[in-house]
């Protein structure tokens, strides 16, 4: 292979690398910590639950989890990226077994504007949530309506919401993970009113 083909090879690789942005987490945080808040009886027969109309886990299979590295301090330093601690304690393709866990298929064209489900972190990784199976499940539907109002999507101005009451003082991290782990739907009708009043959309974010 000659010198040319060979910078060629070399120039593009650089050009791949560039495009795959991972952050580095902050000094201190452990994207493999985590610690549930409550034991996982069963890891097979679980079932999604509705509250105030929407969708909610199944407790004792996903009770949720928290990364203690990442803590009140960290969120607030402006460094910490969810990417940072994203699939590193579960790999994609773990998380996809919790479609099994759960009983249901995972859908095909399961992107853009066709997403009918997301593998969610009940706690998300924005208000120090662990990337941990105890921690996932995986949130569909309902079918028919536009993706910004699918249910995991409301989810996401919840999590945004939380985390803005977090970062201003408003509640602690605590009370908000153990809030958002407790029963998301409980703070929908708040979330909708912060996004109003601020002028902008809290919903879409996965995170």
């Amino acid at each position: 292979m000659d010198v040319i083909r060979v910078t060629h090879f070399v120039a593009l690789a650089l050009v791949l690398a560039a495009h795959v942005v991972v952050a580095a987490c902050p000094t201190g945080v452990d994207p493999k910590a985590s610690t549930p808040l409550a034991a996982v009886p069963s890891t097979s027969g679980c079932a999604v639950k509705t509250s105030h109309g929407f969708s909610v886990p199944d407790a004792g299979c996903t009770p949720g989890a928290i990364n203690p590295t990442v803590d009140l301090s960290i969120l607030k330093g402006g460094t910490f990226k969810t990417s940072c601690d994203r699939n590193v304690a579960t790999s994609a393709t773990k998380k996809n077994t919790t479609y099994t866990t759960y009983g249901l298929k995972k859908p095909a064209n399961n992107t853009g504007l066709k997403q009918s489900c997301e593998l969610d972190h009940l706690i998300s990784l924005e208000l120090g949530g662990a990337d941990t199976l105890d921690n996932i499940w995986p949130q569909c539907g309902p079918s028919r309506v536009k993706l910004a109002t699918r249910y995991f999507k409301i989810k996401d101005g919840v999590e945004n919401y939380l985390a803005a009451k977090v970062k201003n003082g408003e509640i602690s991290l605590k009370d908000a993970q153990q809030g958002i782990a407790a029963d998301w739907t409980q703070y929908i009708s708040e979330a909708t009113t912060y996004w109003s009043a601020h002028k902008m959309s809290g919903f879409g974010s996965d995170q």
